[in-house]
């Protein structure tokens, strides 16, 4: 979520007792500033003291001295967002402290591949494991890269900040652009119709002969696509990136996988609700010889990975790619009135298509799509109603929060 452009809406909300107003704002996009008769509640005094102490706690597993490949998106990122929010949420330095901490501890591990970029290579690349190679992985670093771009940027807005870290922004910058470089030299980036998107390669650095494996030599034509929710998060991190230093390059990218995700959202109800599925094949390497699709289609039984695609969507917005204001309202009726069960203490949420429950995800088949919690007051109340700041979404969820009625 762009941090300027939500808490600017979320304080507006806070500051009026008027009924939603829809407002442009100066950096883009539309947000809303009102919510009903009654001034908004504020989240509990204790959250903040709730959420110090599990992040403290949490962060004695220090992950970022481990993790590699797809890890450092799923194990690590939830910290460095803590760290980066909590900053916002609190202006405490120590914050920032921390932030650099765990960075520079990842970045101490990197290794320099064969094409000269650096790496955390583990397993096949995408999550699983494979005995021909051993590949990064541009989810783990694309999550684990958008809060270092943010964080680089607020220390080089903040004199007392830059003073201490200003030159190591400047090499966090300069390692998020190299590691695009990577991935866009590796051929991963595709341009389809409707867009374009990026692909998981099948290759990587054979083991123990330290050259690439065969699957390099077919590299633009192979690979297999990202699911909605990962292309996602590499699209937040390069608008992270374009806001950072306004390389067009960047807004394309993101852009294009926007207008190719918008293609490929349904609506039902008489055009009341959204639903969209988790994959869907883009070009012929997304199928088998036999015309088939490498992965089923349809919609994930796990809900929280529709809250990331909102994410990424509500992001499209505020920098006004592809998604307009209707877009948000259908989003928002689809998680107020369709998925939620209307309950405001224990609220839970159904699948977006409306399907029973997968036993595996029982207690997550729809989830409050945190991401519209600026834009009504409704999930707004929703969240605060059921927020826990001391559970591993309130890593990064919580200071975020807080840090929307900040100045």
């Amino acid at each position: 979520m762009s941090p300027v452009l939500s808490r600017r809406a979320f304080v507006g909300g806070l500051a009026t007792n008027t009924l939603w107003l829809a407002t442009a704002l100066g950096n883009g996009g539309t947000a809303l500033v009102c919510a009903d008769d009654a001034r908004p509640p504020a989240a509990p005094p204790d959250w903040l003291t709730r959420w110090n102490k599990n992040i403290t706690d949490q962060s004695q597993r220090r992950y970022a001295d481990t993790e590699l490949g797809e890890e450092l998106g799923w194990l690590v990122s939830p910290f460095l967002n803590g760290f980066y929010y909590g900053y916002l949420a609190t202006r405490d330095r120590r914050w920032v402290e921390q932030f650099v901490d765990w960075t520079d501890a990842i970045l101490r591990r990197a290794v320099v591949e064969l094409d000269g970029y650096p790496g955390w290579p583990k397993g096949d690349g995408s999550g699983g494991e494979t005995p021909e190679y051993q590949a990064d992985s541009l989810l783990g670093e694309a999550m684990l890269l958008r809060p270092i771009v943010l964080m680089a940027k607020k220390i080089s807005q903040t004199p007392a900040l830059h003073a201490t870290w200003g030159e190591r922004a400047r090499s966090y910058l300069e390692l998020a652009e190299r590691i695009f470089l990577k991935w866009d030299s590796r051929d991963c980036w595709r341009e389809v119709k409707g867009g374009g998107l990026w692909v998981v390669p099948t290759f990587g650095i054979s083991r123990p002969s330290n050259t690439w494996s065969a699957g390099y030599a077919t590299r633009k034509s192979t690979g297999f696509s990202h699911p909605a929710n990962k292309q996602n998060h590499i699209a937040r991190w390069l608008l992270a990136l374009y806001d950072v230093t306004r390389k067009p390059v960047y807004q394309e990218r993101a852009g294009h996988w926007f207008e190719l995700l918008k293609s490929r959202l349904r609506t039902r109800d008489g055009g009341k609700y959204s639903v969209w599925n988790y994959w869907d094949p883009a070009g012929p390497w997304d199928y088998r010889p036999d015309g088939s699709p490498r992965h089923w289609v349809g919609v994930h039984p796990n809900g929280g990975y529709y809250q990331i695609d909102v994410e990424g969507i509500v992001d499209a917005f505020e920098h006004r790619l592809s998604f307009q204001r209707p877009d948000i309202d259908r989003l928002i009726a689809t998680n107020r009135e369709y998925m939620w069960n209307q309950q405001m203490k224990g609220a839970r949420f159904q699948r977006i298509d409306g399907e029973a429950a997968d036993p595996r995800w029982k207690n997550s088949p729809g989830t409050l799509w945190t991401a519209l919690v600026p834009y009504d007051e409704t999930l707004r109340r929703i969240f605060l109603a059921n927020h826990d700041p001391s559970s591993w979404g309130g890593l990064a969820s919580t200071p975020w929060f807080l840090s929307l009625s900040q100045p």
